[in-house]
């Protein structure tokens, strides 16, 4: 079979070198013009699972009370905030603001009723022009700042508590379009899960999932050019004030641009550094720019076959090009250092014989290795974050791209080429390389037992690991995204938005107040639609109060707003006496669309016995644990007041963010599960031997152990990035261990000697597996210089997994292989 595979490889690419590439890159050329439509995307769905029941939850309820789509801007005055120059900058800035394309309105402290501060009387609500706000109105500064440290619908979300920041509140239009799409396809995608779609709906689903995406790129591409219009108005206005811009919209915008800089800055760093390094291992042009080619050839037709159908790249797989990159390149490496070995052998034979027999005795490690990586990646598939999952897929298909490239391009290449002069058989007589094996050989028992003493140390931090993170800790500080959620996390109410929902029984019994019934024109209208003011019953308003009075109290809450928030507005309208039954449900009658979007519709719906909490929670205490929150609030609205377990829902992104890191500790577990059950199966196929398979497992579990306990040590929690270093790790180590083994087992039966052999398999593949180790921690490397902090981290502790994993393959492995001779016994001398 091996005979018959390299007779007809031998034909087909050694035999025709430039019909080979001409028509690999024919092929290639095919992917390269799709690369323009190579899209990214930061959706909000890179946060959340992929069939989360919360997700269909909380899209119900955004749809009934309302879409959270707001950029918000933290506008800190260089001069007394309501000083006349001020406000009239801000007027100005609101004005241009609300001129933007995309913006439905703009909200200030210029705009807001002012409840407390102006002689307004309860009836009052019904007309609308009675109702002043700071801008129609000549409020002194004291009764103003007042209004807005006093009332609880302002207080601490449109003004600081030291009265020196204000929000300005952008709403952005909804696209109709976009959310019947969106809700269609979501259930349609949710009837496939059941597999309840029938042939029509399939068709159907496909139609929408493609108008869905082609509407939501535009949709990303649309607020991408809002936030950049809001930020030139905001730089027009930066010599009045300090200025920063926060909100899901500005940070999806700036998480494109963050993957568009680590794609253009890692690609390039990548190379840069690859090139330096092939510079300095192999000292000769044709081999570097050889490797280059096949690397940048690979990464190329991938991005091609990423636009053509149309599988977009997210912050998670925004390092595929240097995966690629890096990938590629260990192929490479192993190809040039076996054919200067085989060189070095046979220097009378024919370039074609050469390049052939390189492929020979080297095809077969280089195909495991891919295998095994494939299984590392595809190991991703258990995680149910869609971005995580892609990125598994997206590398098993670059993995398969790599490969195949390596061993057409290459062999082509160099069989166009003339022989070089080679000193690779000097190099072979004493490589550096040989220091590893002295080591192993006078200090092997040593050498295990600080390998047991590492596994033991990071059992200990792997034991430490946690999950729960903040947000606003995947940036730099130095970014505006950083340094607007902080802002507004400690100065206006909290970044992270967190609703609670409480289904309430139906009152049916109207109103006992006998005193209306002949005064009240609209007595008759109230009764026929008692149902729908099930909120005037006192008894659940002081339900919702009691609610609302212990969300505040918690530290971790920032803005809180519900009924009970619009009661004590309209208590203190009403000289401080709380609404009763009927006024509160004539209050929803009688009140102007705006004050009821206001003060009413957010937190209750008139069809549904079901009210809202909208909050958003403090993230500035790195010790805070959102499930441990969660579980409070739900033990004391049971316990404390006897809500039932169904009747209470959490919502919103903090929920959906929550699930998905509650996902990845289980996650985490299922991919190192399959990558060494996967790796496991692959090392007794490849070696034949499970006893030997065995052996080989070791080496590459400590470098992951070694990275998890770590990270545990050190505080780092996992996240939707870090959760891919582990399966990642152990693919792309295992590599070395599989090169290392297969030549071990060729060169044992040359004298039967394993401290013999461990010499000449340093020598020679373990030059190669050290130059590929150090090319990859290098390329790694790059990734330090990412915007997004979970970037880092995987290229920092990537790259420490690579040097422990080049230590154990080139000092634990052979000690091993010395210390159980699973390759049978030694010859006696």
């Amino acid at each position: 079979m091996k005979a018959f595979f390299l007779r007809t490889y031998d034909r087909l690419i050694l035999a025709r070198p430039i019909t080979s590439l001409l028509m690999t890159l024919a092929v290639v050329g095919f992917f390269v013009i799709q690369i323009p439509h190579f899209k990214l995307d930061a959706s909000g769905d890179s946060l959340v699972l992929e069939n989360d029941q919360d997700l269909r939850y909380f899209r119900q309820i955004t749809e009934r009370y309302g879409s959270n789509n707001i950029l918000i801007i933290a506008y800190s005055p260089k001069d007394d905030l309501f000083s006349p120059a001020v406000l009239t900058d801000l007027k100005e800035f609101r004005d241009e603001l609300k001129k933007l394309d995309g913006v439905h309105s703009v909200t200030t402290i210029l705009d807001v009723p002012l409840f407390y501060s102006s002689d307004i009387r309860l009836e009052d609500l019904a007309e609308e022009e009675k109702i002043k706000t700071l801008e129609n109105s000549s409020l002194d500064r004291d009764k103003a700042l007042a209004e807005f440290n006093d009332n609880p619908l302002y207080r601490g979300r449109l003004l600081s508590s030291d009265g020196k920041t204000s929000a300005i509140l952008l709403s952005l239009e909804v696209n109709r379009e976009y959310q019947d799409l969106l809700t269609r396809r979501y259930e349609l995608r949710e009837k496939r899960y059941d597999t309840l779609l029938s042939p029509a709906e399939t068709d159907e689903l496909q139609t929408v999932s493609k108008e869905y995406r082609a509407l939501l790129a535009e949709l990303i591409n649309n607020q991408k050019s809002l936030v950049a219009d809001v930020r030139d108005v905001m730089d027009r206005h930066r010599d009045q004030a300090s200025i920063f811009l926060g909100g899901l919209p500005m940070i999806v915008a700036d998480m494109i641009g963050f993957i568009k800089k680590d794609l253009l800055i890692f690609g390039l760093g990548v190379i840069l550094f690859l090139i330096i390094t092939l510079t300095l291992i192999f000292r000769e042009l044709r081999w570097v720019l050889l490797s280059v080619f096949c690397c940048l050839i690979a990464v190329l037709t991938m991005m091609g076959y990423l636009g053509a159908v149309d599988w977009r790249i997210t912050v998670i797989s925004s390092n595929f090009i240097s995966l690629m990159l890096i990938l590629t390149m260990s192929l490479t490496i192993h190809l040039i250092q076996r054919y200067l070995e085989v060189h070095a052998q046979s220097p009378e034979k024919d370039q074609r014989s050469l390049v052939l027999e390189t492929v020979r005795t080297i095809w077969l490690p280089c195909l495991y290795t891919t295998l095994t990586t494939i299984v590392a990646f595809i190991s991703l598939v258990v995680s149910d974050i869609r971005p995580v999952i892609d990125f598994g897929m997206m590398m098993v298909i670059g993995l398969i791209v790599a490969f195949t490239l390596a061993f057409v391009l290459f062999p082509a290449t160099v069989a166009l080429l003339k022989k070089s002069p080679t000193n690779a058989a000097k190099n072979l007589s004493n490589p550096f390389t040989h220091v590893f094996a002295r080591l192993t050989e006078r200090y092997g028992v040593l050498i295990i037992v600080i390998s047991l003493a590492l596994t033991v140390f990071s059992g200990v931090g792997i034991n430490m690991l946690r999950v729960d993170n903040r947000f606003i800790d995947y940036f730099r500080q130095d970014t505006e995204i950083y340094q607007g959620m902080s802002l507004i996390d400690k100065k206006l109410g909290g970044t992270t938005p967190l609703d609670i929902i409480i289904d309430f029984k139906p009152v049916m019994d109207a109103p006992e107040d006998d005193e209306y019934e002949e005064d009240d024109p609209f007595a008759d209208e109230f009764e026929d639609k008692l149902i729908s003011y099930w909120f005037a019953d006192l008894y659940t308003v002081e339900q919702i109060e009691k609610v609302h009075v212990f969300l505040e109290s918690l530290s971790e809450t920032g803005e809180v707003l519900s009924l009970a928030t619009t009661g004590q507005v309209a208590a203190h309208i009403n000289n401080d006496v709380p609404l009763d039954n009927y006024e509160l449900a004539l209050m929803y009658k009688k009140s102007p669309p705006t004050l009821k979007n206001l003060l009413l519709k957010p937190y209750i719906s008139e069809d549904i016995t079901q009210a809202r909490f909208a909050m958003r929670i403090v993230e500035s205490d790195k010790n805070m644990s959102r499930t441990a929150l969660l579980d409070r609030i739900r033990i004391a609205l049971v316990n404390q007041m006897g809500f039932t377990e169904d009747q209470i829902h959490f919502t919103n992104m903090y929920v959906l963010y929550n699930n998905m890191l509650l996902s990845l500790f289980h996650s985490q577990i299922l991919t190192i599960g399959m990558v060494f059950l996967g790796i496991m199966l692959m090392f007794t196929l490849l070696f034949r031997s499970f006893y030997l398979a065995a052996i080989a497992v070791f080496p590459n579990a400590l470098p992951v152990f070694m990275v998890l306990g770590t990270m545990g040590w050190l505080g780092i929690s996992l996240d939707m990035m870090t959760i891919t270093i582990a399966s990642i790790t152990i693919g792309i180590a295992v590599d070395n261990t599989i090169h290392y083994i297969h030549r071990f087992q060729r060169e044992f039966p040359k004298d039967r000697n394993y401290i013999a052999t461990m010499y000449r398999c340093h020598g020679s593949i373990g030059k190669a597996m050290y130059y590929t180790s150090i090319t990859i921690t290098i390329g790694f490397s790059i990734l330090v210089f990412s915007s997004f902090v979970p970037t880092i981290y995987f290229g920092l502790f990537t790259g420490l997994a690579m040097i422990v994993a080049l230590l154990t393959d080139l000092m634990l492995l052979p000690k091993l292989l010395i210390l159980f001779k699973p390759l049978g016994p030694e010859e006696s001398l």
